[in-house]
């Protein structure tokens, strides 16, 4: 199958004197986002040769540690509801989704 159209993500990250983030702004054309900003993300690319994930977590250091908590924790119940999706696995999607759930707990972020 050829390939008929491309997109584009797009990152620009400032940085301080001694490199550490200070805005993150983003853009997806497809998407419709275009120069919006954000305070955290985290990219995770798999290399087919060496068969490991390589990844990128970046955050402005004015990101509250509350917000952190709560970006952590629902960047997990997405990757439970994403790996349900690429592996039919729902026993396992259930199992991260408990972890979850106490990861919630923990952190004090459910009331």
């Amino acid at each position: 199958m050829a390939i008929v159209h491309t997109s584009k993500i797009e990152f620009n990250v400032g940085l301080d004197e001694n490199k550490i983030p200070e805005s993150i702004n983003w853009s997806a054309q497809d998407g419709a986002i275009s120069n919006e900003e954000t305070k955290a993300l985290m990219i995770s690319v798999w290399d087919p040769k060496t068969k490991d994930t390589l990844r990128m977590d970046l955050w402005t250091k004015d990101m509250p540690v509350d917000e952190m908590k709560q970006f952590y924790h629902q960047t997990l119940v997405s990757m439970a509801n994403a790996f349900e999706t690429a592996t039919n696995d729902h026993k396992m999607s259930a199992t991260m989704r408990d972890f979850c759930d106490f990861f919630a707990e923990k952190l004090e972020l459910k009331k």
